[in-house]
């Protein structure tokens, strides 16, 4: 193989396995990671926009899903999103955090990952936690 066309070859190599980058600034992680961050995100949103609760559920983390005085997760986060929904501004505030967590910085270390925008995803930093084969939302 000519040097030119080695020189190229470990270039895109190089390129494949460096971490990912985000237009907005600078994510760590592997692409697949930092997309599943993201869609982990999205979806979460996508959820509490459909006034799913047991969608909003299905992100968090398993202690966070536990049933609390005879109410499921998919109950209180029903009743949080009736609640949540019901104040001015709120659907657009979610319509805007939808959109930036495509471009978000997602910065993984280990088995724990923060997403950076700007308002919280639930109570807090968004934080999520590598548990169960997938990110989920810890609170």
């Amino acid at each position: 193989m000519n040097p030119r066309r080695l020189t190229l070859l470990i270039v895109c190599l190089a390129a494949l396995l460096a971490p990912a980058t985000s237009a907005g600034g600078y994510s760590a992680g592997t692409r697949a990671q930092i997309e599943w961050v993201r869609r982990a995100a999205s979806n979460f949103v996508s959820a509490e926009l459909a006034r799913n609760g047991a969608g909003a559920c299905a992100i968090l983390n398993a202690p966070l899903r536990a049933t609390l005085h005879h109410r499921t997760c998919a109950q209180r986060w029903n009743a949080r999103l009736t609640a949540m929904l019901g104040e001015p501004g709120r659907r657009a505030q979610l319509h805007k955090q939808l959109h930036a967590i495509a471009k978000a910085d997602v910065i993984i270390h280990g088995n724990l990952a923060t997403l950076a925008v700007a308002s919280p995803l639930f109570n807090g930093p968004n934080r999520f936690l590598w548990t169960e084969n997938c990110w989920m939302l810890e609170g």
